[in-house]
């Protein structure tokens, strides 16, 4: 084990100046189980730190020996908890990190182990398979989880989700069109569970702004089984146009995977985008969706850029290599865990904190975690471009929220 604290991390940062790679190579610590050694003292043969009577500590699971590219994302999503150790210094503040294997059963163990030494708050798992086997070990113990899963259906009873909920990202961008005079909708969705969830969320967001739903078509995600859906969905279009009820809204949810092969089956069967705006959710979020000339134009809701731009200058500067999107929640995470440890023992990670009415600002923007455990985000609407997406709706906050991040001069 491990005990990862901010003065650990101040040296290491400081011998990054002198060299990133030896600094990765003789502080980086490996290994199902691990921690990072107390304030101000020093290592031990084995890498752990004295123990301090006084010691807030926090448990960090995450799939660090998954198979395939999860051990990648698990590892980034460890150094921005480390970023977040470092720029918010708390000398009481130990993050455990602990191997989960990507497993309920590798999770389950973790969480009985972090329960064992101490920790009053569990940060994570990613996977939601994972979160069904760690509440009940939290909840026996009375401490809370605060998880990077964004399935609602784990959230509540002491579970408290991080990820990002579609239907939020949905309801705010059709929010957005119906307030700029958009009416009549349509939609075309893929044919699995995030299609399920977007058509239920996307049906009941225009009914109760008002609108209508005057066409939807789903595809199977094979690309060869794309072309007639598109085709229909476009016709809908135009004979709707041609009977003077034109919709004037399509909404295309997707990301990366499935919209470089949908753009040009819309733009081939003449989507005519001059006269209907294209929607998008937070998946639209990718560097490279305005190559795809269809798309230009479109809306979509995510969070505002600025926070994560700025996040991945410091995390890449720091780690020599760009983070991966999920990294924001485990920075926000530890940093949502080290501003509450200031609060006396016992009341440090209540309910009431965690779900406090104003909510928190970090990378992501302004979150605040509800009673029924999802969090509740401040998103902002972008419009794409030929080159990148530009805000053209800021989110809103929630009041006056805890900072997250670092203030301008921190040093």
């Amino acid at each position: 084990m491990v005990v990862q604290t901010a003065a650990w991390l101040r040296c290491a940062a400081a011998l990054a100046l002198i060299c990133l790679s030896a600094l990765i190579a003789a502080c980086a610590i490996q290994g199902g189980s691990a921690s990072l050694p107390a304030p101000n003292g020093g290592i031990g043969d084995n890498g752990n730190a004295p123990r301090r009577g006084n010691s807030v500590k926090v448990a960090l699971l995450l799939p660090l020996t998954s198979e395939g590219q999860t051990a990648a994302v698990a590892k980034a999503m460890k150094q921005a908890a480390e970023l977040a150790l470092f720029e918010h210094d708390n000398p009481d503040f130990q993050l455990i990190v602990k191997d989960d294997k990507g497993t309920p059963e590798g999770a389950q163990a973790a969480a009985e182990e972090a329960v064992r030494e101490g920790a009053e708050l569990i940060l994570g798992p990613l996977f939601a398979r994972s979160v069904r086997t760690v509440a009940p070990v939290a909840r026996q113990a009375g401490i809370p989880v605060l998880a990077f899963s964004n399935d609602t259906q784990v959230a509540g009873n002491g579970v408290y989700l991080l990820g990002f909920p579609p239907q939020q990202e949905v309801r705010r961008v059709v929010s957005y069109a119906l307030s700029r005079g958009h009416r009549r909708f349509a939609a075309l969705l893929p044919e699995d569970a995030y299609g399920k969830l977007v058509e239920a969320a996307f049906r009941e967001a225009v009914t109760a702004g008002g609108g209508v739903i005057s066409a939807l078509e789903t595809y199977p995600p094979a690309s060869n089984e794309m072309v007639e859906p598109a085709e229909r969905i476009v016709k809908e279009l135009r004979e709707a146009e041609e009977a003077l009820q034109p919709i004037d809204a399509l909404f295309v949810p997707g990301g990366p995977e499935t919209l470089p092969r949908l753009g040009p089956l819309l733009s081939y069967a003449n989507l005519d985008t001059s006269s209907v705006k294209l929607l998008g959710t937070g998946g639209w979020d990718y560097p490279n969706i305005g190559r795809e000339e269809v798309f230009v134009g479109g809306w979509y809701a995510a969070p505002d850029p600025r926070g994560w731009r700025d996040f991945s200058e410091r995390f890449a500067k720091t780690f020599g290599s760009s983070p991966p999107r999920l990294a924001s929640m485990a920075y926000d995470a530890v940093s949502i865990a080290i501003r509450l440890a200031n609060q006396p023992a016992g009341s440090r990670f209540t309910s009431a904190n965690l779900t406090r009415p104003t909510g928190f600002t970090g990378v992501d923007g302004p979150v605040r975690l509800l009673e029924s455990g999802i969090a509740e985000r401040g998103l902002a609407v972008l419009e794409v471009q030929r080159v990148g997406a530009s805000v053209i709706d800021p989110p809103s906050g929630f009041g006056s929220t805890s900072q997250l991040m670092p203030l301008p001069g921190f040093n």
